[in-house]
């Protein structure tokens, strides 16, 4: 499958925090964190737990840059 996303990121999870709806995911970055939120049931779904190898998709409009 291709995707319209350009930034494919590889990354570790670090953390993840869930309640009965959302799912936060802390993730490593080569170094930088990275802090991704899906539904409950999408972590779920994809079986999701810390020390996972995953991929970061990124498809943003607009990206802030601060100095």
């Amino acid at each position: 499958m291709e995707l319209s996303a350009r930034n494919n990121l590889k990354a570790r999870i670090k953390n993840i925090k869930t309640n009965d709806i959302n799912a936060e995911v802390l993730l490593d970055v080569g170094g930088q964190e990275m802090c991704s939120t899906l539904t409950a049931d999408s972590a779920k779904r994809l079986g999701l737990k810390v020390g996972d190898q995953v991929n970061a998709l990124v498809k943003a409009s607009s990206v802030m840059i601060g100095r």
